[in-house]
């Protein structure tokens, strides 16, 4: 079957290059407005773009060509903190996607616990095993209208003391319990690992 995506509209386009784009990375993203009203909204178009500087991905779909609040506050306070979504707390990370007005605080209303950050304002979310005090460093406009593409650069990691952690610095991932993101309205947990060595020079 071959598939020329000008022959098809943008749904089911999304549909086709999420379940072929898979699995996907879940960034929890919490941020602050100017005006100090807090979000939390996920996005599995994420990944770790370098490690020196450390550096993240972050593409945030626009709402019928507008900014999303989460885009529009990394913006405008050039912060942001990446919550690591892991099995426990699928259900509230779904809860949080929910399409809601910019005065609307998804932290309260998913009932989650916040701490204090310590180099950014936005808060962090406590329940989240790993968290990722980042600063924007760029944001693209991808094609106008569409997508905004945020770079942002981790200034603080905080791991929970529950999770092993090696002196270099290697947190295993079954111990961290990731969720990943499938198409449709399909998520997978961790199941066989393998383990492939590179070869030798």
């Amino acid at each position: 079957m071959q598939i020329d995506p000008k022959d098809y509209d943008s749904r089911r386009l999304y549909h086709l290059l999420m379940s072929c784009v898979t699995p996907r990375p879940i960034a929890w993203v919490s941020t602050v407005s100017r005006e100090g009203v807090r979000n939390l909204a996920p996005f599995s178009y994420f990944n770790a773009v370098t490690s020196k500087p450390p550096l993240l991905s972050i593409a945030v779909g626009r709402r019928r060509g507008k900014r999303k609040d989460t885009a529009a506050n990394a913006s405008s306070t050039r912060e942001l903190v990446v919550n690591i979504v892991t099995e426990p707390l699928l259900d509230k990370m779904v809860e949080t996607s929910a399409e809601v007005g910019p005065e609307v605080d998804e932290i309260a209303t998913a009932g989650l616990t916040v701490i204090e950050s310590v180099v950014v304002k936005p808060p962090r979310i406590a329940e989240a095993p790993i968290q990722l005090e980042c600063r924007t460093r760029e944001i693209f406009e991808i094609s106008p209208g569409i997508v905004d593409l945020v770079i942002a650069e981790v200034v603080m990691f905080h791991v929970s003391d529950e999770l092993p952690i090696d002196e270099e610095l290697h947190i295993p991932a079954a111990s961290l319990r990731p969720v990943a993101r499938l198409g449709a309205s399909d998520y997978a947990f961790l199941g066989e690992i393998q383990r492939r060595d590179r070869p030798a020079k």
